[in-house]
């Protein structure tokens, strides 16, 4: 059975707004990640990304950057408790 791992994200910077929530869906369906993407009332985005250790890995390094109109300022990243129900990236 692979491995599979699960990381919470905070994503700091112009994140809200920008797109930055449907272009990280696009980038988690396209590295068979799951899980999900929200604005905090904060301003910043929070992300939760379940899938092999190379597929989450990619993925934050993706949201260390993010989509062209984007600033990220800085992304905080801890581990998340693996979900055996998770089968899809969304936005919530």
């Amino acid at each position: 059975m692979p491995e599979v791992i699960r990381a919470r994200a905070l994503v700091h910077g112009r994140v809200q707004g920008v797109g930055f929530r449907y272009a990280t869906l696009s980038r988690a369906r396209m590295l068979g990640v799951v899980g999900w993407v929200r604005n905090l009332p904060s301003g910043e985005v929070e992300v939760e990304a379940q899938g092999s250790p190379g597929g989450v890995e990619k993925l934050i390094d993706w949201l260390r950057v993010g989509p062209r109109s984007a600033i990220v300022v800085d992304v905080r990243v801890a581990p998340a408790t693996v979900d055996p129900d998770a089968d899809a990236f969304m936005i919530r």
